[in-house]
């Protein structure tokens, strides 16, 4: 059943459904941007284990005030927390793990999602952009589950969630759940279904976006 709130979720919130939907017990890569601060709404009885790219195992918390160690970052250079029994590792171990299908879920931002759950999320041919990939590719296909944290419009009022990408491929077919400020979708067998809308309902969505939504 669609479910409806009559206010937008804010990046907090946004965050707070993202954690909450995490299975207990998983193993978790929350990626550069949005996604970073589901961190700060995990909690211990979950038993969630975040990963970074950049070599760590049991992340905690973003870092404020005195606990900002500038040695100990994410991914994306933000000061993080280490949680007791965190480990540290090469990056090309790091690496082997999101490959190999070590990680249940990871949360990624995105400039696109298609119908068919296809990813971009690291390019829009602007000058000076990002040159490169990273590790997005091997992070979207590699997990279990591939999530997307982002803004449902761009600033001209288009969609993200579009028919088929115009922006370069991170990832096809890999994308199962995008949460954004005006609605939460699920992607199955290339059908969109709209599991809660924020602020706007359902029939104006579906007038918004170019692509066939269902009710969950």
């Amino acid at each position: 059943m669609t479910t409806y709130t009559p206010e937008k979720l804010t990046r907090d919130e946004m965050a707070q459904q993202v954690a909450a939907d995490i299975p207990a017990g998983a193993f978790v890569n929350l990626g550069i941007g949005q996604p970073t601060n589901v961190s700060n709404f995990l909690t211990a009885d979950q038993g969630v284990t975040l990963h970074t790219e950049n070599g760590m195992l049991g992340m905690g918390p973003v870092a404020t005030g005195e606990d900002i160690d500038e040695d100990l970052i994410n991914a994306g250079k933000i000061p993080v927390t280490e949680l007791p029994g965190a480990s540290f590792f090469h990056h090309a171990d790091s690496f082997a793990m999101m490959r190999g299908g070590h990680l249940d879920v990871c949360v990624l931002g995105a400039f696109q999602i298609s119908e068919a759950g296809d990813l971009a999320n690291w390019h829009t041919g602007a000058e000076g952009a990002i040159p490169a990939v990273g590790g997005a590719m091997d992070l979207a296909i590699g997990a279990k589950q591939t999530w997307v944290m982002m803004s449902l419009f761009t600033k001209a009022g288009e969609s993200k969630l579009v028919k088929e990408l115009s922006y370069p491929v991170t990832g096809l077919g890999c994308v199962s759940r995008i949460y954004t400020e005006s609605a939460v979708f699920e992607l199955r067998d290339s059908t969109v279904f709209v599991r809660s809308t924020h602020g706007i309902s359902f029939e104006d969505l579906a007038s918004r976006i170019p692509v066939a939504l269902e009710r969950a």
